[in-house]
């Protein structure tokens, strides 16, 4: 369908859709931010037995609004690309298409018996938040930066994991059966959770030593939340490139250099 579509055109739909830059972008992204918030916002409160029960019918005119309006998206970011694969076979386009088919599944099955099977499927409309990806142009380079340090994170947590054995062990000898710590595993557990700065208060300590511990522990809590962060923070921004919102006419890829002139995937030439 895509040759059939004059270049002229392709380039204004391309500049609308894909170009975040430019005027017609900026608002094109906003009016579809503003509908997916609203989508995920329809799908949480038709969970709710009463207001589905007195709103479901507006719930589900604004439900065909916005499904209608994706569709088209969808079909618009086919046809502004010169290679529609690029994108249909994309994280971005699977998520795109995950945030229409649930209602249009739902015309197929709308049957007593297909009732169970069809809740489950509109609430695949949950993945329209996937969508907000187009929003979040950091997250190739976030990805990246967790990835290459997992192996610093990896062995932090197993020295944590260690930790949490240690200081358990020693929690069952100081507080012990009595003061509910009844085994070495219930006592690892009320340490994990003190780390974390969770606090259920399902155990707690009695003695002035295990309250002097359970304080230690608090605050190597905020120490140890703060290492992974760190970790991924020095890679993170060692690695940051100097790239724009621009993407391919192409094939629609995106995150390109500031000094690009060509497609890093299919060596297409930018627009200037």
């Amino acid at each position: 369908m895509a040759q059939f579509i004059s270049d002229q055109f392709r380039r204004k739909l391309h500049d609308i859709i894909y170009e975040a830059d430019t005027r017609a972008g900026k608002i094109f992204d906003l009016i579809l931010l503003s509908l997916i918030v609203i989508s995920i916002a329809a799908v949480m409160l038709e969970s709710v037995a009463s207001i589905q029960v007195k709103y479901g019918y507006e719930l589900v005119v604004v439900e065909w609004i916005i499904t209608i309006f994706f569709s088209l998206e969808y079909a618009a970011r086919i046809i502004a690309v010169r290679r529609p694969w690029g994108y249909i076979k994309s994280f971005t386009g699977i998520s795109d298409l995950l945030a229409t088919l649930p209602a249009y599944i739902g015309l197929l099955f709308p049957g007593f018996h297909f009732l169970l099977a069809l809740r489950a499927i509109r609430l695949l409309r949950i993945f329209r938040i996937l969508k907000l990806v187009h929003f979040v142009g950091a997250s190739d380079l976030l990805a990246s930066s967790l990835k290459k340090s997992r192996t610093k994170i990896a062995v932090f947590l197993f020295a944590v994991v260690v930790l949490c054995i240690i200081l358990g062990t020693i929690m069952y000898m100081v507080e012990g059966p009595e003061n509910g710590f009844d085994s070495i595993p219930i006592s690892i557990y009320y340490t994990i959770v003190t780390l974390t700065t969770v606090g259920f208060g399902d155990v707690t300590p009695h003695t002035p030593l295990g309250q002097f511990i359970s304080m230690v522990i608090m605050i190597l809590g905020y120490g140890i939340i703060a290492v992974p962060t760190g970790i991924v923070t020095s890679d993170l921004m060692s690695k940051i490139p100097r790239t724009n919102t621009q993407a391919c006419p192409s094939c629609g890829a995106g995150k390109h250099r500031d000094d690009a002139k060509f497609c890093h995937r299919c060596g297409a030439k930018l627009n200037p």
